[in-house]
């Protein structure tokens, strides 16, 4: 049974909110959505049905990154996982298909750009597929915040593996509009949709206006505790704010994408086991990042949406204790976010520009390139052609929505090797000295190598032996040159696939779906984002709730808009409302928290909690606040 499942690989005693209800869907072979806040547990929600059907688990996600922790995590727990993406070599996805094909996987994780391989839909249409798991949904509609092209593939899974096949979609962050166009794109029947609140009771909103941010970033540090993430929109702000924290005695480092992957494993470790407090990062950093007690998320610039910033800000107080989701503005701001809805749809004649160079930058002639993939360095390409990055960017963006190519840039994979030898052979090989010692310390160090591909690290291997990075590398070509070894160096080049042949640029036609029509959609995104930000007349959660779709959301009493009204205001209605409506939340509110949160004096808020508990409207238990009703 589900909890079985849960009780034997993860350790658990009970489901999560709504975790077992969807589970229960999904195997009773229902399509079901699922929208559950960041750190609501959505993996569990297909992983512990995994393992209770009887065929193969299909699980769409568009995160590379993700993709490749959440394998090695189910290894680990003993679950046996694969996953497929443009950056594993051939012999690799070889192995695991032949995994699924013999029953020896029982969950195979795709990137969407796989579904328009007609080779592997092939070898998927001879598989027992039990499930197909959508996550990241959003991204299948065009009506949302992070929409993807290759995510209308999806679809097709459906007539591939047969329409009794159940589908589950899953999404931390999605309006109305974009939840009825999941279940439509995904062609849904009877659906059943299971959706938990965004109301974060235990999670404080709060704005600070700063003209001199640094010293507002400063100020919110020192006046929390506990692990925290500061998010910045660019590499070196990233890295000039870590550096001030540093300098100002707060144990802090950055985080982004141009890192190499030893460089990210390393610096996420140190914070994930709190060596490190403050991860000054890019938008690159939290996605699948399970640490629980973050007290506090900052943002230092402006997301684009209001649902990346729930996304992001939701990373904060997973555990359910008091935490602080700051947002620190300055009147500029407001130009920047109109600035990059101009950066993000530039003049179509630039667009059809980046098109033709890209073609002539990767030597595809016209009328050629048809389903062929090819690695594209974006800075390089940029630089010969003197082009603006962050246009450039958004141009290769709007051409992969209009389906003239499929610009992949998530691609950062480590470095990895197999042992192909017979273990008999092993003994015969006469190798280099610094083969020798680089293959004996491989052997050593990694367990599984005759099995499958192992993640290593060339540098770890070098600090063992003490031998230059180089002259490790060069060992491990040469095993492979031998057959001793398949290996695969570390790679974090960029592709391009073009799901048809070139075009002359001339037929380069942008349509008014992926252009005007989501101009406009971004436009209203950016709007509401500066609405949340700039706008102090109303509650900041009552405000988002709204533009998720809950109408009848109350005030939180916690975000810097409630706290400034009590202290202007208190009255005992407010005061007996904030009590009651804090000892509601589940397992209540302990009596510093209420204190702390409650409008009025600490006497107008203690005699207000015996009123309320000498009228049996609430009890106290220690330091617990309940609501008896």
């Amino acid at each position: 049974m589900p909890l079985s499942i849960l009780k034997k690989y993860w350790g658990y005693d009970d489901f999560r909110p709504l975790q077992r209800e969807i589970i229960d869907s999904v195997l009773a072979g229902h399509d079901t959505l699922g929208l559950l806040p960041t750190g609501g547990g959505k993996s569990i929600t297909f992983q512990v049905p995994s393992q209770l059907l009887p065929g193969l688990t299909i699980v769409v996600t568009p995160l590379i990154s993700l993709m490749k922790d959440q394998v090695d995590n189910l290894r680990e727990r003993g679950i046996r996982a694969v996953h497929f993406h443009s950056g594993l070599s051939r012999r690799e996805t070889e192995l695991g298909l032949t995994r699924c094909r013999l029953g020896k996987s029982k969950l195979a994780y795709l990137s969407p750009e796989r579904l328009q391989n007609e080779r592997f839909i092939a070898e998927l249409r001879a598989m027992k597929v039990s499930l197909i798991v959508v996550d990241e949904a959003h991204c299948i509609s065009q009506w949302g915040y992070d929409f993807r092209p290759s995510y209308l593939k999806v679809a097709r899974l459906r007539e591939i593996v047969g329409d009794d096949v159940p589908v589950l979609a899953l999404t931390a962050s999605a309006t109305p509009e974009v939840t009825a166009d999941i279940m439509r794109c995904l062609k849904f029947r009877e659906p059943k949709v299971f959706s938990r609140s965004f109301t974060r009771e235990n999670l404080s909103y709060i704005v600070r206006y700063a003209d001199f941010k640094e010293d507002t970033l400063l100020r919110v540090l020192r006046a929390t505790t506990g692990s925290a993430i500061v998010y910045a929109r660019s590499r070196r702000r990233c890295r000039e704010l870590a550096q001030l924290l540093v300098r100002e005695g707060i144990s802090a480092d950055y985080y982004h994408a141009g890192l190499d992957a030893e460089e990210k494993n390393e610096r996420q470790n140190q914070w994930k086991e709190d060596r490190i407090r403050v991860m000054v990062a890019t938008n690159a950093f939290g996605m699948g990042i399970d640490k629980a007690d973050v007290r506090s998320v900052v943002h230092y610039d402006l997301p684009s949406s209001l649902e990346e910033y729930y996304q992001e800000a939701g990373r904060a107080g997973r555990d359910g204790r008091e935490s602080f989701a700051v947002v620190i503005a300055s009147a500029r701001d407001k130009a920047t976010l109109t600035r990059r809805l101009h950066e993000n749809f530039p003049e179509k004649d630039f667009i059809a520009e980046v098109y033709e160079l890209a073609g002539n930058f990767l030597n595809v002639a016209v009328g050629d390139g048809y389903d062929s993939l090819y690695e594209f360095n974006l800075e390089l390409f940029c630089r010969t052609y003197s082009l603006p990055p962050v246009a450039t960017r958004s141009a290769l963006g709007l051409l992969s929505r209009a389906a003239y190519m499929e610009y992949i840039e998530e691609t950062t994979s480590n470095s990895r090797l197999m042992v192909i030898m017979k273990k008999e052979d092993l003994y015969n090989l006469e190798l280099t000295p610094d083969a020798e010692e680089v293959f004996q310390c491989v052997l050593r160090t990694y367990t599984g190598l005759f099995a499958d591909y192992v993640n290593i690290s060339e540098l770890s291997i070098s600090r063992r032996l003490m031998m230059s990075t180089e002259r490790v590398y060069q060992a491990l070509l040469y095993l492979g040159r031998i057959h001793a070894i398949h290996y695969v160096p570390r790679r974090t080049t960029p592709y391009i696939y073009y799901p048809t042949s070139r075009e002359l640029p001339k037929h380069i036609i942008m349509p008014t779906e992926v252009y005007e029509r989501q101009r406009e959609r971004m436009k209203s995104r950016l709007d509401a984002m500066s609405d949340f930000v700039f706008n102090a007349s109303e509650c900041r959660v009552r405000g988002m709730l709204r533009y998720f779709g809950e109408k009848d959301a109350r005030d939180c009493g916690k975000c810097d808009v409630c706290r400034s009204r009590r202290v202007s205001h208190p009255t005992p209605a407010s005061i007996r409302e904030s009590i009651l409506y804090q000892a509601s939340h589940p397992g209540g509110s302990d009596l510093h928290t209420l204190l702390a949160n409650c409008p009025g004096s600490r006497d107008e808020i203690v005699a207000e909690i015996r009123r309320l508990a000498d009228s049996g409207e609430i009890e106290l238990d220690g330091e617990r606040v309940r609501n008896r009703q």
